[in-house]
């Protein structure tokens, strides 16, 4: 299969892998590179850093799916992680995914026409005391409830 990276792009990796030693316990530190690099991982990268590591592209998919840290489509520049634990849950946590969703005119796992914003739920932020709660980026926005959402995407505008 024909790989379709820019030489930019493979020596990026390269630097990652030589980095990280070139072996195949690296994996998840070299694909955590290219998240924070490109923003997600492309199949064509996940591809090669396979290759380059000698280890079965099935496996490297199945490690590049299995972290939600991991993105196999671009993400927006803020993205918003929704709990969905069980306190959260109970506190109306759906109810908030789908305003978030129709405020920002994407569905869940999608990102906004300008790029801006990607929205996901995720199984539990561990903040079940703090609940609901919806992350921004790296901030933790606790007792998230309907009406604060317009105020705290605003922040990220």
């Amino acid at each position: 299969m024909e790989l379709h990276m820019d030489d930019r792009e493979k020596k990026s990796i390269d630097s990652s892998i030589t980095k990280h030693k070139a072996s195949a316990k690296a994996l998840i530190a070299v694909f955590q590179d290219i998240q924070k690099q490109q923003g997600y991982l492309s199949e064509d990268a996940v591809r090669y850093v396979a290759g380059k590591l000698a280890v079965p592209a099935s496996r490297a998919f199945a490690v590049a799916t299995f972290y939600s840290a991991f993105s196999l489509v671009p993400r927006g520049r803020h993205t918003i992680h929704v709990c969905q634990g069980t306190a959260c849950h109970i506190q109306g946590a759906g109810r908030i995914a789908e305003r978030i969703s129709r405020h920002l005119q994407i569905g869940t796992d999608g990102r906004t026409k300008d790029g801006r914003f990607s929205l996901h739920t995720v199984r539990c932020l561990g903040c079940c005391a703090l609940a609901p709660v919806v992350k921004v980026n790296d901030d933790i926005h606790a007792d998230a409830g309907q009406d604060r959402l317009t105020a705290v995407l605003e922040r990220y505008r």
